[in-house]
């Protein structure tokens, strides 16, 4: 029976103890608490950073684990295990709110529609399902980014002159939706349309999915441009919902 292949022990080893940690940790603490030399703990470190399962801060030069990682750990998830468990909840959200109803998930650092539920009228839509949309520009994005580990570091689209690009406005958009349980996205992504969007979560609390309204500017936000409370409300109580459904405990 062949044996063990020590350089994916080794690995193993780094990612448990950056998961079991209390923050980042440095190259020296690393190496020092497994018995390796830096040049094999750095190695090790590189091609786990290029998988995108381990990140490294480029201020302080340290580590934690990566989004991939995470988006590995929950890919038992099923898409369609979200979508089939949404929809109960998707259309009498379209039906309240009078607008189109989406409801995406992270892939490849991009957001993936997996279910569309079109506004109750008779205006001519197109089926979003299986589009994929930026995360800094869209509700959905927004939401699904601030519960991510880490922030967008590439350059960011600028989609119209409304959307956050640079990482001072991204950080400050996802501390508040952090705190208030929702994104908007006016004019961000589409002139003349605007959205608000809520987290998704599954066991353990884990941001899974978000859930989200969109429509013209006119119909989601006030004369001042703020989003209407009831649509913030009726899309977050959907969402605590489907969180329930998908095994997180009550908000």
């Amino acid at each position: 029976m062949p044996g063990t292949v020590q350089s994916i022990e080794r690995a193993a080893a780094i990612l448990r103890m950056l998961a079991g940690g209390p923050g980042r940790l440095g190259l020296s603490e690393i190496a020092r608490a497994l018995d390796l030399a830096k040049g094999t703990t750095h190695g090790i470190l590189r091609t786990l950073q290029g998988v995108g399962f381990v990140e490294q801060d480029r201020v302080s030069g340290q580590y934690q684990l990566g989004a991939a990682l995470l988006h590995l750990g929950t890919s038992y998830l099923d898409i369609n295990e979200l979508r089939s468990r949404s929809i109960n909840w998707a259309d009498p959200l379209a039906a309240r709110s009078g607008e189109a109803v989406r409801i995406g998930t992270v892939l490849q650092g991009q957001v993936l529609v997996v279910h569309h539920v079109f506004r109750p009228d008779d205006t001519f839509q197109t089926l979003d399902v299986g589009t994929l949309l930026p995360l800094h520009a869209t509700a959905l994005g927004k939401v699904l980014l601030a519960y991510r580990a880490g922030s967008p570091r590439d350059e960011l689209t600028a989609y119209t002159r409304k959307t956050l690009v640079t990482p001072r406005d991204i950080g400050a958009a996802l501390d508040r939706i952090r705190e208030h349980g929702w994104a908007a996205d006016i004019e961000e992504h589409t002139l003349g349309q605007a959205a608000v969007a809520a987290p998704i979560r599954g066991y353990g609390g884990l941001v899974i999915g978000a859930i989200g309204v969109s429509g013209p500017v006119e119909r989601i936000c006030d004369s001042h441009y703020r989003p209407h409370p009831h649509l913030i409300t009726s899309v977050r109580d959907a969402a605590r919902a489907i969180s329930r459904e998908m095994g997180a405990a009550r908000q």
